[in-house]
């Protein structure tokens, strides 16, 4: 008989037969237990990634533009700031030279928990990721040392691997260096506004002060604005400025919860906002600034600086220039210059240098350099008669005297053909030397450029003296280091047709003054590191060119030029001066350039003015095209500031050497030595005007007809190179050669012609 199951319960068969479902208590317990093995893996597998990133991750080179220092250009008191040269303006300090304030400031501001986190905001990150994800604004939430980090390693792309490397690598770098250092670099390194980078330059300039000086409700500004440069700028609206309370009480808020500072201090500070001192907006390189600045910039190239170094490396260069001087210059240009003939035409170029060191002391290069980069105090131009004492320091040289007589009767006529004429007279036959130099006689410079065998040796004498050669050579260097057309065959080369810079025809000039020793010409004076250390010091000794005394007899024979001939428009200095005028001529036998080059035994000027390119006509242009017209009036402005209370000094007596004159040339000599005249003392008013008329009159006759025997006596010619009737400056030339110089004259309006026959 068949056996069945017990009514109500059913009969099971196989596996798991007998056992009761799971309740949802354990079906959540083993999701659970799963759940947390798979965590504990993926934690573990997540863990070994970021210790291998961690790991295989290293800290980049710095992005280059975060490690560069401004370099700092001084002028010669070693403490006026002329300008800069960086790619980003930062000036580096030390963590000690930043007021606890500004640190206290940035830590609440920007990191509260700067001093003892480890780098990185991990709740930050995961807030800003939920952030990201959700659709809203990407979203930083950096530490210091991230943003640091940021800044100096990494771009600014916002992406979720530039955030990981971020924090691998602030993690990385805070194990290498201390808080403090993170600090210090952080606050070197981050953008302000205004071009500031770091601190220091955030201080200098939001408060124009250094950042030492910075006091609570200023550090809480810079703090406030670093967060947001432009929306926090308050020059930069009403509605920033607003902006800006919001962001400084936050500031302050966060300081008085970190104990920085007191309830008393957060509740004075909190009244408002600091002063913001007035800072003018001036271009870096606005004016005579930027050519001063470019001067500088090329001689350190020439030093042998990279454009690195220049611009980001944080030196400190003093340069030889003066506030004073190149104030001299432009002030002077100004007060001479005709009325209405501004620099976009007319172009004056100066330069003083000092006699004896060779220091560049300022110059005027023309329009302003936003204009026009062409600096005229070193492109130059044709030198005209200035060449001339030149020609007479090599004519003494080889053996001549400043008694010699030399060909006064106009045309001097070469053998082939070219004729060379004065543009004043007429003039006796035989000259002496210091009577062609006053009166800047054509003919006379071309006789003793040819009795001394030809050019060469003026070319050579050039050299020595300060003009640069055509093509760049040490034993002679300048500013620029080369001079233009300055041919050694040049046959006309005493006439002036080489263009050469104001700067290195001033100390050519220098050199004469100096005794016959010449010193380099220079505008840097001296380079430190940022680390202070003094890499470089011009030191470099003056060396004697020319002999003393025949120094001594060129300059006696430049005095007599100011005392009582074409020079005579600067005698109101009142003080011992020697110089020399000139004009150039052309390819087309226009007046092209005018100069007055002159010195005291202490400051050697050069001024030249063009026109347009160099080579425009000034005759018929300007109401005066004369050396001794509108460049004296502007040498006579510049030197009587220049001037102003420094000691008068006397120059040497001449000597009147004499040697062999070269073979084959005999020249006849004025017998009787001169007397010095006395220094001209300078009236408090003086009761001519020295502004050239247009039509300037003729000289004064000479007192006794010229013959055409030898001159008896050293000051025999006319009384001075006044222009003939006719206006003519320069002499005409058959063929006309391009370049010919004539002697500058002197006006109707300038001061009287002093004559002394000496016996």
């Amino acid at each position: 008989m068949k056996k069945t199951a017990a009514s109500g319960k059913g009969a099971t068969s196989g596996k798991g037969a007998g056992k009761a479902p799971r309740t949802w208590k354990q079906r959540g317990l083993s999701v659970l237990k799963w759940g947390t093995v798979v965590g504990l893996v993926m934690a573990l597998l997540a863990g070994g990634a970021f210790f291998y990133l961690y790991q295989a991750v290293e800290i980049p080179d710095p992005n280059e533009d975060f490690e560069t220092q401004t370099s700092l250009i001084y002028y010669a008191d070693g403490e006026t700031e002329l300008g800069s040269f960086a790619r980003q303006d930062r000036t580096i300090i030390s963590y000690d030279e930043m007021p606890q304030e500004i640190k206290d400031a940035v830590v609440a501001a920007e990191n509260e928990t700067f001093w003892t986190d480890s780098g990185i905001d991990v709740r930050g990150i995961v807030r800003a990721a939920l952030n990201n994800a959700s659709g809203g604004s990407t979203q930083g939430a950096s530490t210091i040392t991230q943003q640091y980090v940021k800044v100096l390693y990494l771009s600014q792309e916002q992406s979720y691997s530039r955030k990981l490397k971020e924090a691998l690598l602030a993690l990385k770098l805070q194990r290498q260096i201390s808080k403090t250092e993170l600090l210090t670099n952080y606050l070197n390194t981050i953008y302000f506004g205004r071009g500031a980078y770091g601190i220091e330059a955030a201080a200098q300039a939001f408060f124009d002060k250094p950042a030492k000086r910075l006091k609570l409700r200023e550090a809480a500004v810079l703090a406030a604005v670093l967060n947001n440069p432009t929306t926090f700028d308050p020059a930069n609206g009403r509605d920033n400025k607003e902006a800006l309370r919001g962001r400084y009480g936050y500031v302050l808020d966060q300081m008085l919860k970190l104990d920085m500072i007191t309830a008393e201090e957060h509740e004075q500070a909190a009244k408002r906002l600091p002063t913001f001192p007035e800072i003018e907006a001036e271009s870096a390189y606005g004016g005579q600034r930027g050519h001063m600045l470019t001067l500088v910039r090329n001689e350190l190239l020439r030093l042998g600086y990279t454009e690195d170094q220049i611009d980001g490396g944080g030196l400190r260069v003093t340069t030889t220039l003066s506030e004073e001087a190149m104030t001299a210059a432009q002030e002077a240009v100004v007060e001479a210059r005709p009325e209405g003939f501004g620099d976009k035409q007319l172009h004056v170029g100066t330069a003083s240098v000092e006699v004896g060191t060779g220091r560049l002391l300022g110059f005027y290069a023309g329009q302003d350099y936003l204009d026009s980069q062409i600096n005229w105090a070193v492109s130059g131009g044709m030198v005209g008669s200035t060449m001339k004492p030149v020609t007479l320091a090599a004519a003494l040289k080889e053996g001549f005297s400043l008694n010699d007589t030399f060909a006064g009767t106009s045309p001097y006529v070469f053998p082939d053909g070219l004729e060379v004429t004065n543009p004043s007279g007429p003039y006796p036959a035989r000259v002496n030397a210091v009577a062609a130099m006053e009166d800047s006689i054509n003919t006379a410079f071309v006789d003793m450029s040819e009795a001394l065998g030809g050019p060469s040796k003026i070319h050579k004498m050039a050299l020595e003296l300060g003009i640069p050669p055509t093509e760049r050579d040490q034993r002679y260097p300048g500013i620029p280091a080369t001079s233009r057309d300055l041919m050694p065959d040049d046959t006309l080369f005493t006439l002036g047709r080489a263009r050469v810079s104001p700067i290195n025809m001033a100390n050519t000039y220098a050199t004469i003054a100096n005794g016959g020793r010449r010193a380099q010409v220079h505008v840097i004076e001296r380079v430190e590191l940022a680390d202070g250390t003094v890499d470089y010091e011009f030191d470099e000794e003056s060396e004697r060119v020319l002999d003393e005394d025949i120094a001594a007899d060129v300059s006696y024979a430049m005095q007599e030029t100011v005392a009582d001939g074409s020079g005579r428009t600067v005698l109101p200095l009142g003080r011992p001066a020697a110089g020399k005028t000139g004009t150039a001529t052309n390819s087309d036998d226009d007046v092209s350039s005018a100069w007055f080059v002159g010195y005291t035994p202490q400051v050697a000027t050069a001024v030249m003015y063009v026109r347009g390119d160099g080579d425009d006509q000034l005759d018929t242009w300007l109401p005066s095209y004369f050396g001794s017209g509108f460049p004296a009036q502007t040498w006579l402005a510049l030197m009587t500031r220049m001037m102003e209370g420094v000691e008068v000094e006397d120059f040497p007596d001449p000597v009147f050497v004499d040697g062999d004159a070269p073979e084959g040339y005999e020249p006849t000599t004025a017998p009787p030595s001169p007397t010095r005249r006395p220094t001209p003392t300078r009236s408090p008013e003086p009761t001519e005007s020295a502004e050239p008329t247009e039509e300037p009159t003729e000289s004064a006759e000479p007192t006794q007809e010229p013959t055409d025997g030898p001159c008896e006596g050293l000051l025999c010619p006319s009384d001075s190179a006044e222009p003939s009737p006719s206006g003519e400056p320069t002499q005409s030339s058959s063929p006309s050669p391009s370049g010919n110089a004539g002697g500058g004259a002197s006006s109707s309006a300038q001061p009287e012609s002093r004559r002394e026959d000496v016996p």
